[in-house]
């Protein structure tokens, strides 16, 4: 009776049965784990926000940033390099406008120099005045604590281009930007200080694109009860054709076939009197018989 199973077109309809649910089920799990991930990030910044946040870690420990590192507690020990602050303008904090003040710090490890945004400063870069308040690094050797945050690129929001910045300014926070910069090597990352020294305010982590739960997370959750929803419809069409296909097949194990020749529709009676009739009727008579007019 299954037979049937073992035809071209099924084997086609088996396969796709065969290689589409593992799909949809794999997409489904995917969706889920990012929607997950981001809940977790989600978590993190709420902690971090009430002062929870984890203990700090060495900044080795944290390398590459990912999704998972960025705005983690990260520290690092060694001397700022005071021969080269520079000013990244155009930052806002809060609803007011100014810049931020990042000094590169030469690790004792051996290892690159770190980005430190020492904090941020009210007003223009480009105001003498207000470059005059901000405070000097310290001399000698220190351990800097801070959310280490990713590389900026020029897409990123409030990020302004390198280009056409006066000396000592930076657009955005990179090691692609700072390479031009300095005469040694510059990790692709960067911390925010957790303290800020004068009249510096030290600067929040930035929230790193694709975390926590906006618009984007949701749609996410989404796409994972839509992946599922794909391999039960799979499943369900598959079984539909299965059970169609096997009571044809009993069908005919049965002797039950439909004919598929159409039935002649009975000529309606002519009417009484109707010579006209008669006389085409007794013609195709003799076209049938021609021994008749013999």
């Amino acid at each position: 009776m299954y037979r049937f199973l073992l035809t071209p077109r099924w084997w086609v309809i088996n396969v796709f049965t065969v290689l589409a649910i593992p799909v949809c089920l794999f997409m489904g799990s995917w969706q889920l784990s990012r929607f997950e991930a981001r809940v977790e990030t989600h978590n993190k910044q709420q902690d971090q926000a009430s002062g929870t946040e984890d203990t700090a870690e060495p900044l080795r420990a944290l390398l590459p940033v990912t999704d998972r590192t960025a705005g983690r507690p990260a520290t690092a020990t060694g001397r700022y390099d005071t021969a080269h602050q520079l000013l990244v303008p155009d930052r806002q904090l809060g609803d007011r406008d100014g810049f931020y003040v990042l000094t590169l710090l030469r690790t004792t490890d051996g290892g690159k120099a770190l980005p430190v945004v020492r904090g941020w400063l009210p007003g223009d870069a480009d105001d003498k005045a207000d470059i005059a308040k901000v405070p000097a690094p310290p001399a000698g050797e220190v351990t800097v604590t801070g959310a280490l945050q990713a590389s900026e690129h020029q897409d990123s929001s409030g990020v302004r281009a390198t280009g056409g910045l006066p000396r000592g300014q930076l657009g955005m926070i990179s090691a692609a930007s700072l390479v031009n910069l300095v005469p040694y090597g510059v990790y692709d990352a960067w911390i925010t200080s957790a303290t800020a020294p004068g009249a510096l305010k030290p600067v929040p982590p930035a929230v790193a694109e694709g975390t926590g739960l906006d618009l984007k997370a949701f749609q996410n959750l989404g796409y994972t009860g839509e992946w599922f929803v794909f391999a039960g419809f799979v499943v369900f069409m598959w079984f539909r054709l299965f059970r169609r296909e096997a009571e044809t097949a009993r069908d005919l194990a049965l002797g039950i076939i439909l004919s598929k020749t159409p039935v002649p529709t009975p000529a309606a009676p002519a009417a009484p009197g109707d010579h006209a009739a008669d006389e085409a009727a007794d013609d195709a008579e003799r076209t049938r018989s021609p021994s008749a007019t013999a």
